[in-house]
Parts: structure tokens; C-alpha cells; sequence
């Protein structure tokens, strides 16, 4: 289990290089590290409880042992005060056997301790690094998402001149361009067409205008 999480840390360190890669998702894969690592911690927590609980068991049973060897001792003495030999050493022949069993109870509970204490700081070591790992993660997703946003912008910008909608808007400007040509071609051709009686029709209105002008401002009909 504690190989596996340092493989977890050792992949997530690398800063995903041997993901991408393989072209896998860092992000997913990252969130997956990160699940991986909480599953090894909650099983080393019930390991962890379960050591601890032992422990417990048998530093009660060492000092249920010890308590009992204390009483057989204080009863030894008792029996000799009372003039009963034979009873005192009945009773310390218990002690002795109570006295064995104790120090059997305390060398098991002394082991598990130290087993119990060399869990708890691998979980607290295992906490840290996850600890660390998720600040990291945190930020590898947050690099990962701009390189992918960058490289999509930088995609739509190298596409940009096919785009379709560039291309038609600049076929409709190209044909207003078309229109003006034909409009002013056409006013040209229309100002060629005129004969020399139309032009000398229209300098003739024009007298005609003035005269009719001149003739009004005299008669005060202005």
C-alpha cells in the first residue's frame, strides 16, 4: 500500500510528463491520483485503529496481570502473618505463574505499541504528502486548463482566414463595390448619350427661365 501511494507521488511530481505523452487527460487522471491516494489513507486509518484497539487490549490485560501478581504478594504475606505457611505458598506459587503471564502480556503490549506508533507516523506522513499533493494537483489542473485554452485559441487564430463567414463577408463587399462600378458606368454612358439638339433644348429652358424671372421682379410678382 505505501509502494503505491509513492508510485501516486512519484506520477503526480513529474508534472505529467509521461501522461501527456500518452495522450491521457491530466486533469482526469490527476482527480484519479488524487481518489487513489484518499482510498490508501482511509484503509492505513482502519489499520491504524485497528493496531491501536490491540494495543489497548493488551496493556489492560498486562496491568489486570500485574494487578494480580501485587495481590497474590500482599495475600503471601498475610497467610505468614496469620501463621498459615502452607497458604502463603499457595499463593505465591499463583504469583509466580501471575508474574510470568504479566511479563509475557507486557513484551506483546510493548510491541504493538511501538507498532501502533509506527503507523500513526506513517499516517501523518501519508496526510502530509496528500496534503501537498492536492495543493499541487490544484495547480497542474490550473496550468493544464490554459495550455488547453491557449492551444484552442491559437487554433481558431490559424483558422481564422477560411473562416466561412470572412469569406462571404468579404464576397459582399466585393459585389457593393460591383454595383458602384456598374452605377457610375452608367450615369457616364447616360451623359454620352445626349445629343447637341438636347443640350441647346436645355440651354434654351435656361433663357427662357431667366427671362421669366426678370419679367415677374419687374411686375413686382416676385
Amino acid at each position: 500500500m505505501f509502494q503505491f501511494f509513492k508510485r501516486v507521488k512519484t506520477v503526480v511530481s513529474s508534472e505529467l510528463n509521461s501522461m501527456l505523452d500518452k495522450a491521457e487527460d491530466p486533469v482526469k487522471m490527476l482527480d484519479q491520483f488524487m481518489r487513489d491516494m484518499e482510498s490508501d489513507i482511509r484503509e492505513v486509518e482502519s489499520a491504524v485503529a485497528k493496531q491501536i484497539a490491540n494495543e489497548k487490549m493488551l496493556k489492560r490485560k498486562t496491568d489486570d496481570a500485574q494487578s494480580l501478581v501485587e495481590k497474590r504478594q500482599a495475600q503471601a504475606e498475610k497467610a505468614i502473618e496469620a501463621g498459615n505457611e502452607d497458604l502463603a505458598r499457595r499463593a505465591l506459587e499463583d504469583k509466580n505463574e501471575q508474574e510470568a503471564q504479566a511479563n509475557t502480556l507486557r513484551e506483546s503490549w510493548e510491541r504493538a505499541k511501538r507498532d501502533a506508533d509506527q503507523l500513526r507516523e506513517k499516517l501523518d506522513e501519508m496526510k502530509k504528502e496528500y496534503q501537498q499533493m492536492q495543493l499541487k494537483k490544484d495547480s497542474l489542473k490550473a496550468r493544464a486548463e490554459s495550455a488547453k485554452t491557449r492551444t484552442k485559441m491559437n487554433r481558431t487564430m490559424s483558422s481564422i482566414g477560411n473562416d466561412a463567414s470572412k469569406q462571404g463577408f468579404e464576397r459582399m463587399e466585393e459585389k457593393v463595390m460591383q454595383f458602384e462600378a456598374e452605377a457610375d458606368t452608367s450615369e457616364d454612358l447616360s451623359s454620352a448619350s445626349k445629343s447637341l439638339d438636347d443640350e441647346f433644348e436645355d440651354l434654351e429652358k435656361s433663357d427662357v427661365d431667366d427671362e421669366l424671372a426678370a419679367l415677374k421682379k419687374k411686375l413686382g410678382k416676385e
